[in-house]
């Protein structure tokens, strides 16, 4: 029976042949060399450059790498979902392709996890000592607006529920993407409101974090979508629709071809 690793690593990928094949390495090169037992999932949400030809490389380059391509583009949230729906892991980590958040940053988010937390989350909200923040102005000012609206229609009890770097107990992780609705950016609100309503002990954890160019948040569009998301999850919530898994845990959930 293969041995069940340690840490899942999931990496959503859309149209990131520039960056993907770097973040991937320093995910692989960090593991190895802290003797982890671990395995990476790619999900190439649908990508029409060169991202599923690179994840085929590294396929073959790296045994702990496993690729999911969707055969059509479906939403950060979605890629997401797919990849810990079928991680095998007993932590989940998903973090984002642009490596804005350095992989060593887990050791972090895994001492949240060791003090009790279920879920650590990395954030760019909560000053540190040791820790920089390094975000275009009109980043931060999206972030903060956002972050108000969040408090007004679902709070989740976070400062920053974005940044893309969130460390999970599997049993939590499993639970939580399995009742997931929301298939775009505001999956990451969506999954902290459902984990305070479940009892869920959610610590929220200051991060190093770098902007990255090449952003696939489209300003105005994903802005007004996201809020009118928003609306939707406190809904479901307000309907009890979060009471009941949308997709069974450990299923998978694949609408494409998997490479291995």
């Amino acid at each position: 029976m293969a041995r069940v690793p340690d840490l899942s690593i999931v990496i959503p990928a859309y149209n990131e042949e520039s960056r993907l094949e770097a973040t991937v390495r320093d995910v692989v090169d960090y593991c190895r060399n802290g003797s982890r037992s671990f395995e990476v999932i790619v999900v190439d949400d649908g990508s029409h450059d060169g991202t599923t030809l690179i994840g085929r490389l590294l396929v073959e380059k790296f045994s702990e790498l496993r690729l999911i391509r969707l055969a059509a583009n479906h939403g950060k949230g979605y890629a997401v979902r797919t990849g810990i729906v079928n991680a095998l892991g007993r932590t989940i980590l998903f973090a984002d392709a642009d490596g804005a958040t350095p992989i060593s940053e887990i050791e972090r988010l895994e001492s949240a996890l060791k003090a009790g937390a279920d879920i650590a989350v990395g954030s760019r909200a909560r000053p540190a000592r040791g820790v920089q923040v390094q975000a275009k102005l009109y980043r931060h000012l999206m972030g903060r607006t956002f972050h108000f609206l969040v408090e007004r229609l679902a709070d989740s009890g976070v400062k920053d529920t974005q940044c893309g770097f969130k460390l999970f107990h599997a049993r939590a992780a499993q639970d939580l993407f399995s009742r997931m609705r929301m298939n775009g950016f505001s999956f990451d609100v969506e999954v902290l409101v459902m984990a305070r309503q479940r009892g869920y002990r959610v610590i929220e954890v200051p991060v190093n974090w770098t902007h990255q160019a090449g952003s696939k948040v489209r300003l105005t569009l994903d802005s007004l979508r996201m809020a009118a998301d928003l609306v939707r999850i406190r809904a479901h919530c307000l309907s009890g629709e979060y009471e009941v898994p949308h997709l069974a845990p450990w299923s998978h959930l694949e609408v494409g071809s998997k490479v291995s």
